[in-house]
């Protein structure tokens, strides 16, 4: 992968990981470095499902895909918050 794949992972990651929180109700307390993470891997897991749902590449914008991702992100964030007020 090349630096312009990984900055646009970082990129692509705030922005699913922001979208992921904000459609959670409530306060989420993690941090934004979590938030990132959180939303770098639910854009790549996001990505490799819609491909395999054959619903990666479409003309304009890939709503599915979108829609995936940021469902994944917001699953990953309650697991994440959850997780982290029990330890």
């Amino acid at each position: 992968m090349e630096i312009s794949g990984i900055i646009s992972a970082i990129v692509i990651g705030v922005v699913i990981g922001t979208l992921g929180r904000l459609v959670l109700p409530g306060r989420q307390r993690i941090g934004v470095l979590w938030t990132i993470a959180v939303g770098i891997v639910a854009a790549l897991v996001g990505t490799a499902l819609a491909a395999g749902l054959g619903v990666a590449d479409t003309k304009g914008v890939d709503w599915i895909e979108w829609i995936i991702q940021i469902g994944l992100a917001a699953a990953g964030v309650a697991a994440l918050e959850r997780y982290k007020t029990r330890a």
